[in-house]
């Protein structure tokens, strides 16, 4: 997989981007959709947001493109500087990676990054989502990040691995192929 920065930088970059728009899209129809849905008294979901005039991020109603670009540039920030060098060092501390069958130290690393990647969004999201509008609460807010780690982590688990890191795997793989013979990478040509 990633050798170095670059590849690091792009793999990360990858995944965030599918995996932001999934989470937006799980957090908004699966998890809200219902209230959203009640509250405005209409049956699509993006009928009652526009209705509302967006989704409730720190204290204001703001477009969906806001909220995945807000969530996307939180979330990159995080991976690259927290997710995944902190991962990669869970899984050697289980793992051997040279001893290692590379499916069972890829997913080591995918379940470490969603251990810690889950948690710390579901997090930024309690303070994003907060309902500021009833004042503020410590505990509301602590007992909100709970709910939303217990509400986003079997998504994120599951999704992570069945079906995002395979698929940014293989786009990675399509990008950065093996030289037949010589071990070393290079990027194809766009």
């Amino acid at each position: 997989m990633p050798q170095n920065q670059f590849q690091r930088m792009i793999f990360a970059l990858l995944t965030v981007l599918v995996t932001v728009h999934g989470y937006v899209f799980y957090s908004l129809y699966v998890v809200n959709g219902n209230t959203l849905t009640a509250i405005n008294n209409i049956t699509s979901v993006i009928e009652a947001i526009n209705k509302q005039g967006g989704v409730y991020m720190l204290g204001h109603l703001c477009p969906i493109w806001a909220i995945v670009l807000v969530e996307f540039i939180l979330a990159y920030a995080i991976e690259v500087l927290v997710g995944s060098p902190l991962s990669f060092k869970l899984a050697c501390r289980v793992f051997n990676p040279k001893e290692t069958h590379p499916v069972l130290f890829e997913t080591a690393i995918i379940c470490a990054t969603v251990g810690l990647m889950c948690p710390i969004m579901s997090f930024l999201a309690s303070i994003l989502y907060y309902p500021f509008y009833n004042g503020f609460n410590f505990f509301t807010m602590l007992a909100n990040w709970i709910k939303l780690v217990c509400l986003n982590f079997p998504f994120a688990f599951f999704s992570q691995l069945f079906f995002i890191q395979p698929l940014i795997r293989t786009v990675f793989k399509a990008i950065f192929v093996r030289e037949k013979g010589s071990g070393t990478k290079v990027a194809t040509e766009a």
